[in-house]
Parts: structure tokens; C-alpha cells; sequence
């Protein structure tokens, strides 16, 4: 199993607010999301839909990421995520 198998993921609720974060299987964290057992800021603005996912990487390469979408302003998180995917920095 290679040990780069994790992305970053943005989610944007029904409030219209973006989530970030990270995981190794997509499309069942969506599901837990839009079941209500995702995250504590998903639970109460679903449903969610997934906008953008960056390329995959090793765990604490995305937990970075991560950490740096979340300290930016809503309409930059986008544009950064997809951003390091061409640099080639998630890879």
C-alpha cells in the first residue's frame, strides 16, 4: 500500500461555506458527511458537495495542506487548493 494516498478535500455546505479536509477514501467521507457522522461543522449544513480535491500525497503532507487552506479567507481556498496541484507540490 503506497503511502501516498491522501488528499485534501473542499466541501462547500448548504450556507454556502467551504470545509476543509483531509482523507485517504473521498467518496465515503462524503457519505459521512451528508449522513451527518462527518465533521462537527458539516453535521448541521448539509448537504455538502465536493468542489475540489488536490492530487494525492503522503499524510502529513496533506495534514500541512490542510493546515494552510484553513487559515485563509473563503474565497482563496479554491484557487490555493487547485493552486498546489499545479506546482506539483501535492505529489
Amino acid at each position: 500500500m503506497s503511502n501516498k494516498n491522501w488528499i485534501v478535500y473542499l466541501v462547500r455546505c448548504s450556507d454556502n461555506s467551504l470545509y476543509c479536509g483531509t482523507s485517504n477514501d473521498i467518496k465515503s467521507r462524503v457519505i459521512e458527511h451528508n449522513s451527518g457522522k462527518g465533521a462537527k461543522y458539516t453535521r448541521s449544513r448539509r448537504p455538502v458537495e465536493l468542489v475540489g480535491i488536490s492530487d494525492e500525497m503522503a499524510k502529513s503532507e496533506a495534514l500541512k495542506l490542510e493546515y494552510r487552506i484553513k487559515r485563509l479567507p473563503a474565497d482563496v481556498k479554491l484557487f490555493e487548493l487547485t493552486n498546489d496541484k499545479e506546482k506539483g507540490t501535492g505529489k
